[in-house]
């Protein structure tokens, strides 16, 4: 069992003044690892951003702005969160969601997706590992 042990007790965190937090089961339950980066910087967005009632009203081109998001990434990440249940959206105001009792799964067709491209690294590894090795015989 790991020890722990506070490193800096000048700089402990605590609540002062706003109301975030994000459950530990976000990270052990699997729902992180569910989400695309950019799903992952709009939830993470969305809980600061938010009241103790999970509710935010920020217009897309102020979250585009602080998030550096173009329009489609923001509505790519916003319909994801959306569709893994973990915000609902009015067209004003954002609400972040308890977290469901499992995270939803992607489509079949994003995950095969993920699996070419996947694919697709393994072999540019591949091909740059024979090229480094094909360059160190030569010398």
């Amino acid at each position: 069992m790991i020890r722990k042990k506070v490193i800096n007790p000048h700089r402990i965190r605590r609540i002062d003044g706003g109301f975030s937090f994000i459950p530990h089961r976000f990270l052990t339950d699997g729902f992180l690892s569910s989400l695309s980066q950019k799903e992952i910087l709009l939830y993470f967005f969305l809980v600061l951003a938010s009241d103790r009632h999970g509710l935010s009203f920020y217009a897309y081109d102020a979250v585009c702005c602080f998030l550096q998001f173009s329009v489609d990434d923001y509505v790519q990440a916003r319909d994801g969160l959306i569709e893994k249940n973990l915000i609902d959206f009015d067209g004003t105001i954002y609400q972040v969601l308890e977290l469901p009792s499992k995270p939803v799964q992607d489509s079949p067709k994003k995950l095969d997706h993920q699996w070419h491209r996947s694919e697709y690294r393994r072999h540019v590894k591949n091909i740059i590992q024979q090229s480094l090795w094909e360059a160190q015989d030569d010398r």
